[in-house]
């Protein structure tokens, strides 16, 4: 059976991190959304990163490896960048949901999702990350740094967040479309 992740322990760079927190605090906030309306099931606030191909190609190089290590995808350096916040005050979460647009028209899937853990565990209490089925340990998936890939038709959430303020980055690097 194939994992259903690859988790890149504290992997990312305080360079990176540090890139990615200046350019998500700049960016306009928004209420999250999800493909087909919400109905309660998100509670975080997001920011789309744009015009970023050094912040997508660092993740690429994840990507590419977690690829190699298990899934072998058809999958392409395109990718959605977001950044994500979840706070306690708002009981921030988000409900069990797969990152594929089942509905969507265009000739690409997205087809591995990325998240990388942005806060130290010690900021926050809760949000911790679940795929269903096989999930990574939550301390390791927690450490400031750690890049998770999984494929992006896997079931997931975050759990409500009880506790200060979670940050992540999150992307979804995209192929041709599912069969």
């Amino acid at each position: 059976m194939k994992p259903m992740w690859q988790l890149f322990s504290g992997a990312a760079s305080d360079n990176f991190m540090n890139e990615v927190l200046d350019v998500g605090g700049d960016a306009v906030l928004q209420d999250a959304t999800i493909f087909s309306g919400d109905g309660g099931l998100r509670k975080s606030q997001i920011g789309w990163i744009t015009n970023r191909n050094d912040i997508r190609d660092y993740l690429f190089e994840f990507v590419q490896a977690a690829n190699r290590n298990a899934f072998g995808f058809d999958v392409t350096n395109q990718a959605d960048l977001q950044y994500t916040v979840y706070d306690s005050k708002e009981q921030g979460h988000y409900g069990w949901h797969v990152d594929v647009n089942w509905q969507s028209t265009t000739p690409f899937d997205r087809k591995l999702s990325v998240t990388v853990q942005l806060s130290d565990p010690d900021d926050y209490e809760g949000g911790n990350f679940e795929i269903e089925g096989e999930s990574p340990p939550a301390d390791d998936a927690k450490k400031k740094g750690s890049i998770l890939v999984f494929p992006s038709y896997a079931s997931h959430q975050v759990k409500p967040v009880t506790s200060g303020i979670r940050k992540s980055l999150v992307a979804w690097f995209e192929g041709p479309k599912w069969r």
